[in-house]
This record gives C-alpha cells, sequence and structure tokens, in this order.
C-alpha cells in the first residue's frame, strides 16, 4: 500500500522516526476490508503472496489476520459468543504462515447456492468449457471452484465429457472459412451407413447436439446432418460448388423438407414448446378438449421414438398407423427386456 507523503521538516526539529505501520486508521480498516473477501476467495493464502499481493509487509498481513480472527457480530445475545466471531486454522497460521479463514459471519447472511444447484450450474460450466471456442478456459476453471466453495454444502462430483464433436467442429470450422468441400461416413435415422460428399455452409445447435447443414452432392440438395453421427471427417482439397449466402437457410433446423414424415402427436397445451423445431412449419395446431394435436415431421418412423422416448407420459402418437405402431412395439420390446431381467 502506497505511504502518505511525510510532511517537511522544520529547522532544528527533532527526527521522526520512521513508521513500520500504517499511516492513517483509516488505511488500517480499508486493508481489513479487502483482505478479508480476499482470504474467502482464495480459500487457502500464504503470508508471503498475501503480502506481496497487498504491497505490505508480511508482519502487517499477520497482525490484520489476528485482529479478523476477533472481529464478527454481535449475534442474539449481543456478548460476542464463539459463533459471532471469525475463526481461522490457527495451527496453519502458527506452524506454515497460511492463511484459511474457517468460520465466517454476516457475511453468511447472503443466499447461497445449494449443493444441487452448485453441482447443476458447475455441469453447465463444463459444457461451455467443452466447446472449441472455450475450450480449457481459466475463467470457467475460476468460476467453478468458487461455487464450490460458495455453496451450502460440498456440491456432488460432477463431470461433462468431452464428445467427439468438438474436433468435428474445429475440423467443420476451418472448412467452411476455406471454402473447402468435406466427406465424411453418415449413419441416417434408420441405422445405414452412406458416404457423403458435402459444402459445409452453416453449423447449428440444439440443446447438446451440434448439427451440420450443408448442399449434400450425394443427394443433389440441403441436407441437415448430426456431427456425433459422422465418422471419417476430412478436409478435401475441392473448392465449394455453393458457398455460405448462396443458398436460402430456413431458421429451422428441420425445415420439412425433403425425405420427411408428418407425425400428429397428442400434447398438453403448456408442452407444446417442447416439441421444438421438430413442429411442422405452418401445419395448424387444432384443439382437441384439454390437449392439443400437433403435426412434427421427423426423417423416418424409426426416428420418432428418440423424440416420444424424451417426452415421457407427454405426448402420444395420433397417425399414421405405422407411427402408432412402431412405438407401440418399440416400447413393448423394451418392457420386455426388463422382465427378462428380472427373472433372470
Amino acid at each position: 500500500m502506497p505511504k502518505q507523503p511525510e510532511s517537511p521538516k522544520q529547522p532544528g526539529s527533532p527526527k521522526q522516526p520512521k513508521s513500520s505501520g500504517f499511516v492513517h486508521a483509516q488505511d488500517k480498516l480499508a486493508f481489513l476490508l479487502s483482505l478479508v473477501p480476499y482470504l474467502l476467495d482464495r480459500d487457502r493464502v500464504s503470508v508471503v503472496d498475501a503480502a506481496a499481493h497487498f504491497q505490505v509487509s508480511e508482519e502487517q498481513v499477520r497482525e490484520a489476520v489476528r485482529l479478523i480472527a476477533v472481529s464478527g457480530v454481535p449475534g442474539e445475545t449481543s456478548q460476542y459468543q464463539h459463533g459471532d466471531l471469525f475463526d481461522i486454522a490457527w495451527d496453519d497460521f502458527e506452524q506454515s504462515d497460511e492463511i484459511q479463514i474457517t468460520h465466517r459471519v454476516a457475511l453468511d447472511d447472503s443466499p447461497r447456492f445449494s449443493a444441487r444447484e452448485a453441482a447443476a450450474l458447475i455441469a453447465g460450466l463444463q459444457y461451455l468449457q467443452a466447446v472449441p471456442e472455450t475450450l480449457d478456459s481459466a475463467v470457467h476453471s475460476s468460476l467453478m471452484a468458487k461455487l464450490a466453495r460458495g455453496s451450502s454444502e460440498e456440491p456432488s462430483q460432477v463431470a461433462v465429457a468431452k464428445s467427439e464433436a468438438n474436433a468435428s467442429l474445429v475440423t467443420i470450422r476451418s472448412a467452411v472459412a476455406g471454402g473447402l468441400q468435406i466427406e465424411f461416413d453418415y449413419v441416417g435415422s434408420r441405422g445405414e451407413r452412406e458416404h457423403r460428399v458435402v459444402d459445409p455452409l452453416r453449423i447449428d445447435s440444439n440443446n447438446e447436439s451440434w448439427y451440420l447443414r450443408g448442399w449434400c452432392h450425394t443427394r443433389q440438395g440441403i441436407r441437415t446432418f448430426r456431427l456425433d453421427r459422422m465418422a471419417d471427417l476430412t478436409v478435401t482439397s475441392n473448392p465449394n460448388l455453393y458457398r455460405p449466402g448462396d443458398l436460402a437457410l430456413s431458421d429451422n433446423l428441420f425445415d420439412g423438407s425433403g425425405e420427411t414424415l408428418g407425425v400428429v402427436l397428442e400434447v398438453h397445451p403448456a408442452a407444446v414448446s417442447l416439441l421444438g423445431e421438430y413442429l411442422a412449419e405452418g401445419a395448424p395446431q387444432l384443439e382437441r378438449g384439454a390437449v392439443v394435436q400437433a403435426t412434427v415431421r421427423v426423417a423416418h418412423i424409426h426416428g420418432l421414438k428418440r423424440l416420444i422416448a424424451s417426452l415421457p407420459g407427454i405426448v402420444r402418437v395420433i397417425e399414421p398407423p405405422e407411427a402408432r405402431r412402431a412405438v407401440h412395439d418399440w416400447a413393448a420390446e423394451a418392457l420386455a427386456a426388463y422382465d427378462d431381467s428380472v427373472t433372470s
């Protein structure tokens, strides 16, 4: 902390001793007010590091820490009981010159995240950290550590694995920037594997899934591909036939054009929005008493299973009959598998 300038000496005045502490009481108070959040934010700090951070002597840091340990609020009894004061890890402080506040007061009156809330936020940050643009971001790591320390209880350990789509994202973005075609093997909704040659135009995301939209030379049309269904992705040396902006792309990932099938679902009005971009653009939504009949578009009947599985008990397939039968048979097979595991 910068020292206040000394007042000029008068001729003949006695020599003034050098001050080893703070010049003004308000400087000491400001230092204490800054030191407490600094220590809380870092969990455990050495005296040497704290002194270097605030540009004060190590003894001044030790003196401030001892003062913090006898500070607090009056509490319900107005007598400053032990629980009304700050406390530190004294053994670490006296033997290792390390500072750790083990009990805080007053500051805990603010709302704090529960263990489950902190775990959910940490999982979200881990997902963002796995995205190529923010890969291994130190900011995210620091924030996750703060959330873990600041929750009411220790949050559950969570880990969001980095998907193979991350590497595909980097490759495809480089192809888009360079205006080059890409090749890959693609597993369709029916499980068939087919080699594709595509002019990459745009990358979009829907919840946790990433999609490529581009001109498919194999099918001679605009197609949407899920990145986690791609394999053996390579960037060719061939320039794109079409570049971003040459072709009109719908704002919806699934525009209902090409090889899609319309399926009528029965859903509660409040849950219609959960159907997301599966909803067929322009299709009417008919009220049937307490429910709504809405039309969605899927690439194939078998692709309908994933949508229904994600909304159990919320939607019901109405037509076409083959879609109802496919979902019914799929659910029956799943139940039979559970029955077999119980009997075995």
